[in-house]
């Protein structure tokens, strides 16, 4: 049962139940359904009717629907069963003669079918013209949030194929050199695809999952490197099990191997990943080691940058830049 027929199923048990009967008894129950049997039963099984009535035709959506004629139909009929439920006459009473003290009965009688009409018509429409709007906000945030979906999904799509990029390039580059550590990257490399096979599909995934990957690839990157790369990985969490989107932090990492490592100048790629009270901290810094050739942002930090505004808007904080000849990262995500 969606969220909006349960609640419409609530406010009709409500109305039905409670507000129905102290609605009932304004008028004199007692004395109508004594003298005037018929003409209360039909008066309460018609409130009742005209209730589940407009709740079944959804007169809002209709006139959204531009489907007036319908609107003016079902309304002219109600409008005309109404009108003759008040003229059903009053029995003469067996007390008075009096013309003009059942004329004043028969007038109090068709005004209290006009108020209840009046008070069923107002409450339906209203009760059913608040149902529709609570389904179409409901219906545009169910289309936003597969239009998000999406969109992740794209935008994971397009993590890998750089991913992969990046670090072929690595491996190619120990292949040419003929480099003793080749079969241990290939096997890092090995390691690294079964995560990302196996843990990207996954909307999150623990915080010590991704660290671990993380400290693989550096591991990778660590073997085609030389003395003059010095690597600074931290990592402190209170809570392991804290949940993050996989791959959400790479990239980052990437760039800081990619501008920020040389094989005949001492060099620094500082790595930091901290989850403290719900709040995830990550930072990198290296030296600019080489300069970024394009003049537009690089596609990797700006795809991560939009997961980070579809999966924590108004949640997140990430600056990158540059500082004397130091690039800089700060993200910082609030998890809970």
């Amino acid at each position: 049962m969606t969220n909006y027929t349960r609640i419409g199923t609530y406010i009709d048990l409500i109305f039905c139940l409670i507000i129905l009967p102290l609605l009932i008894m304004l008028v004199p129950v007692e004395k109508w359904i004594i003298h005037h049997t018929f003409f209360m039963l039909t008066l309460i099984i018609y409130i009742y009717l005209l209730y589940f009535t407009y709740r079944k035709a959804n007169i809002p959506g209709l006139i959204m629907q531009r489907q007036f004629g319908m609107v003016i139909v079902l309304m002219a009929i109600l409008i005309f069963i109404t009108w003759a439920i008040s003229q059903i006459p009053v029995p003469k009473d067996v007390v008075t003669n009096s013309r003009l003290d059942w004329g004043i009965r028969q007038h109090m009688r068709t005004l209290s079918v006009w108020f209840f009409f009046l008070v069923v018509t107002g409450f339906s429409l209203a009760i059913e013209l608040t149902v529709e709007l609570f389904r179409q906000i409901l219906s545009k945030q169910e289309i936003e949030a597969e239009k998000n979906k999406a969109e992740l999904a794209l935008y994971k799509a397009q993590i890998n194929p750089h991913f992969l990029f990046n670090t072929l390039n690595a491996l190619y580059g120990l292949v040419l050199t003929k480099s003793d550590k080749t079969e241990s990257a290939f096997i890092q490399f090995s390691n690294i695809l079964k995560y990302m096979y196996a843990q990207t599909t996954s909307d999150t995934i623990p915080i010590c999952n991704e660290i671990d990957y993380i400290r693989q690839y550096v591991d990778l990157q660590s073997l085609r490197l030389n003395k003059h790369t010095h690597i600074d990985f931290h990592t402190e969490t209170d809570d392991e099990q804290a949940q993050i989107p996989p791959m959400i932090l790479i990239t980052f990492v990437e760039n800081a191997f990619k501008y920020g490592t040389s094989s005949d100048i001492d060099c620094t790629i500082y790595i930091k990943i901290a989850v403290k009270n719900g709040t995830l901290l990550f930072e990198t810094e290296n030296t600019v080691m080489k300069e970024k050739k394009e003049s537009t942002p690089a596609i990797g930090i700006e795809n991560c940058r939009k997961r980070l505004e579809l999966l924590y808007p108004d949640r997140f904080s990430l600056t990158t830049g540059q500082e004397n000849n130091q690039f800089k990262t700060k993200l910082t995500i609030q998890l809970l």
